[in-house]
């Protein structure tokens, strides 16, 4: 659950829209903080075979057809073997952690 300017947000609910999307094939979503609303979600996704596409078409997506607040204020894309994975799902501890490594964080959530 991420906490977006005091509104609570799924992380599911994003991940489930951003899948909608016919170029997307799996789609994670987690917080980034943020000064202003405490934290804004981020996507993380890997595009279907043959499609490609930018951040900006994903994110034009989602606007208009999702609340503001929801719609993700980066994304980042991943290969199939670049995912992190615990057991049996995506490890999204391990997604902050590359998240943090993207933007020169260091602050990682722990």
């Amino acid at each position: 659950m991420l906490k977006v300017g005091g509104e609570n947000v799924a992380a599911i609910e994003i991940e489930a829209f951003l899948c909608e999307h016919p170029a997307v094939k799996v789609a994670a979503v987690i917080g980034r903080p943020d000064e202003w609303l405490d934290e804004v979600p981020v996507a993380f996704v890997e595009s279907r075979a043959g499609h490609t596409f930018r951040e900006e078409e994903l994110i034009e997506f989602c606007q208009g057809r999702i609340g503001r607040y929801k719609i993700p204020r980066a994304v980042y894309f991943l290969h199939s073997h670049e995912w992190p994975m615990s057991a049996t799902k995506i490890n999204k501890r391990q997604l902050q952690v590359r998240l943090a490594e993207l933007t020169n964080d260091v602050d990682v959530p722990q």
